[in-house]
């Protein structure tokens, strides 16, 4: 059988600290896995830079002048995680049988990925990387990671519970990747839409060995809440149903106190009254700041803008002309406009 053209495509910001390591640990894997011909000799690792600050790209650029296993994709600027990752994963598809991505700080055992070639082989399109547990996570991340989950099951969003975005996508399931258009792109979310046969690979999470992380608290947050609002309308349904309610408990507590007034037990209650107003004043706030988050993201979509722009893609390096060429390129190109001059009398 003929060996699968593998790409790796890693993801890169700000990750000069961790990157040689990460760098030599997928070297030394591609070369062991060509060696048993579990992979084809022309499959290779892609670097995305994603507008780092810091010595990233100078890192990868010179290691894909010395290795001839690395490539390097250098954005014109930040475009988040996500895009970056599109950007490596659409570059790759070209070129390759099937990409797998992982992050850049080694917290994925790379060591499990010849089973994602194995299940490759079986006839899966998508081969998820899928964590067995969550030891090495604090309490509240593990607990707020179960519960984003289970809400976005609840949500009607399929996602596979503990996966990333360590998986491996064959060419035609990059292909129709592609077709989705939308700016939000919650790959989580989108990648099990495509319904092609697909398998887990199950895998133990280590710790980073450099740098830091690059989805602190709040940044993990906003993830969160982007997936669903991305997915969803769910949010906006229970906004409505939020506002039925208090409809209908106000017009209950209204024949409540009409009642009082025929009795002649009613009192003017400042608490009640401010409380009150402040809960409705809340609740419409809230659910005016709700939709606003849609109707900005139909705003993001409306304007169709790139997801990414590449600044500089190793792939396409050519050697330079040597200055005899050039010179004669010259030349030719000077003779070529004198012939075009027109003639004078």
């Amino acid at each position: 059988m003929k060996q699968p053209i593998l790409t790796i495509v890693v993801p890169c910001y700000n990750e000069q600290e961790v990157l040689p390591i990460t760098i030599d640990a997928l070297d030394v894997l591609l070369k062991k896995m060509k060696t048993e011909e579990l992979i084809s000799d022309d499959s290779k690792l892609l670097l995305v830079d994603d507008g780092s600050k810091d010595e990233t790209w100078s890192i990868i650029y010179k290691e894909s002048l010395r290795n001839e296993n690395v490539k390097g994709l250098k954005l014109a600027g930040n475009v988040g995680h996500q895009n970056a990752l599109l950007a490596g994963l659409f570059t790759a598809k070209e070129t390759s049988d099937c990409v797998l991505s992982i992050d850049a700080d080694l917290q994925d055992d790379i060591t499990v990925i010849p089973q994602f070639i194995e299940h490759f082989n079986k006839g899966c399109d998508i081969v998820y990387g899928v964590r067995k547990k969550r030891d090495c996570d604090t309490f509240f991340k593990r607990s707020s990671a179960e519960f984003f989950y289970k809400f976005m099951n609840r949500m009607g969003v399929n996602l596979v519970y503990n996966h990333a975005d360590f998986r491996l996508m064959s060419k035609r399931a990059l292909i129709e990747l592609e077709k989705f258009e939308e700016v939000n792109m919650f790959l989580r979310g989108i990648v099990p839409l495509i319904g092609y046969k697909s398998s887990c690979v199950y895998y133990e999470r280590k710790e980073r060995p450099a740098g830091d992380t690059k989805y602190p608290l709040k940044k993990m947050l906003y993830f969160a809440f982007d997936g669903i609002t991305s997915f969803s309308v769910t949010p906006i349904r229970f906004v409505l149903l939020t506002g039925l309610i208090s409809f209908f408990v106000s017009l209950l507590f209204g024949v409540y106190f009409l009642a009082l007034k025929f009795v002649g037990h009613t009192e003017t209650g400042w608490t009640s009254l401010i409380t009150s107003i402040w809960l409705i004043g809340g609740l419409q706030l809230i659910g005016i700041g709700l939709i606003g988050e849609y109707i900005g993201k139909i705003y993001k979509e409306s304007k169709r803008r790139p997801k990414y722009i590449i600044d500089t893609d190793s792939n396409h390096f050519t050697k330079p002309l040597s200055l005899k060429n050039t010179q004669r390129v010259k030349d030719e190109s000077y003779n070529l406009n004198l012939r075009k001059l027109p003639e004078t009398n």
